[in-house]
């Protein structure tokens, strides 16, 4: 089982980078047009894309965390986190992009909703390792 949510993880980080790549590039698909036609789509895409990325990560982290200064953090959600960010930043120097607050708000507060969604399916499947790892 771990071996098809390391597998998911990847592939969904694939598409993630094949989604960046045809923004970056000012391409269009019918992707980005379906979700153009969506009352804030952008932001709900950014919310579903990064918060489903950080389940993926941190169920094939085994849902490992770390400490930092007393809070336990999931591996994946700060590897996640630290790619979003990078990501959003880089579109400052991106003439087909625009660096939005709104977009990494968005990406932020889906990986902080599948962050707990991650603890709780945890705490769930594995009594025995909640958050303490």
């Amino acid at each position: 089982m771990q071996k098809y949510l390391t597998f998911l993880a990847i592939c969904f980080f694939i598409f993630i980078l094949w989604a960046i790549y045809v923004a970056n590039s000012g391409q269009s698909n019918e992707l980005f047009k379906l979700v153009s036609t969506l009352p804030y789509g952008d932001k709900i895409g950014h919310f579903c894309l990064f918060g489903l990325l950080t389940l993926f990560a941190n169920l094939a982290a085994k849902c490992r965390t770390l400490k930092i200064k007393g809070f336990s953090i999931y591996w994946g959600s700060l590897a996640v986190w630290v790619f979003v960010t990078v990501e959003e930043l880089s579109q400052h120097f991106i003439p087909t992009r625009t660096l939005d607050i709104y977009d990494y708000l968005a990406d932020l507060m889906g990986i902080i909703m599948f962050s707990v969604f991650s603890f709780l399916l945890d705490r769930r499947f594995n009594p025995h390792n909640v958050i303490d790892k």
